[in-house]
């Protein structure tokens, strides 16, 4: 779970409902960062490491959409730019043009996206979709009900992209924590359990849980806390993997919590 006393909100479960299976098929486990991974592909690196790339664009796909969507771009040419984008990316002749030597993840890939579209978009609109080169799978078929539930209030392209970064970051560690408990044979335990990480406080009771599972109320206790403990320690992992140096992850899951809650 996130630190003490954050609490999810409601659409952080109704978005992730949209998109869990998508998701949970393209969870990657990524024994470098993400930066080790963009490095080695830009240097021409084995086909391990740019299928790692290409894992790395299935996940983040989404926040770079909902960003151009909020800038104005319809649908389809949202839908365009992105695929456009990760092409170029995927084959080394376009992320090359920013060195990822320090800072997030997160910010390289935006400012990226920035440059592209101020510099290419003539090009990108003529790619249609990688114009007969390799593309990677992104399901726009969801995209849009995704946005949909994007909140309707005034934000920005930038403070709309943070946001659905986070909540995807989020969605990864929860992905993980899943096939934890499924690989120990416990998926039940977990479908009724990982309540108590999204709902607020007293929100769920502990008595009638016990009761559906058949364990003692302080039994439930127990194995919520240690399900919380677990999901801030894969959480910090996570975040770990997209920040250069890994005594900023502390301040960068602050940072995303932020975004989800403003």
């Amino acid at each position: 779970m996130v630190p003490v006393g954050f609490e999810l909100p409601v659409v952080y479960n109704v978005a992730m409902a949209v998109s869990r299976e998508q998701q949970r098929s393209s969870a990657a486990r990524f024994a470098t960062t993400h930066w080790s991974i963009v490095r080695a592909a830009g240097q021409g690196a084995s086909s391990e490491s740019r299928k790692a790339l290409a894992t790395l664009c299935r996940t983040y796909w989404y926040p770079l959409y909902a960003y151009l969507r909020r800038q104005g771009h319809g649908a389809e040419d949202a839908q365009d730019l992105t695929q456009s984008f990760f092409v170029g990316f995927l084959e080394k002749n376009y992320f090359q043009v920013v060195t990822p030597e320090k800072g997030k993840f997160r910010s390289y890939l935006l400012g990226a996206l920035k440059h592209f579209v101020s510099n290419e978009r003539d090009r990108a609109r003529a790619v249609k979709r990688g114009g007969g080169r390799a593309v990677i799978s992104l399901d726009f078929q969801t995209a849009e009900s995704r946005y949909g539930f994007e909140p309707s209030h005034e934000l920005t392209a930038e403070k709309t992209f943070e946001r659905c970064w986070a909540l995807t970051v989020l969605d990864q560690v929860l992905g993980r924590l899943q096939e934890e408990f499924t690989g120990a044979d416990k998926e039940e335990l977990f479908e009724r359990l990982k309540v108590f990480l999204t709902a607020k406080k007293g929100a769920v009771s502990y008595k009638e849980v016990a009761r559906e599972l058949d364990m003692s109320e302080g039994a439930v206790k127990v194995a919520v806390h240690r399900l919380r403990r677990r999901y801030r320690k894969l959480l910090k992992e996570e975040i770990a993997q997209t920040v250069s140096d890994p005594e900023e992850a502390e301040d960068e899951i602050r940072y995303l919590l932020a975004a989800i809650s403003s």
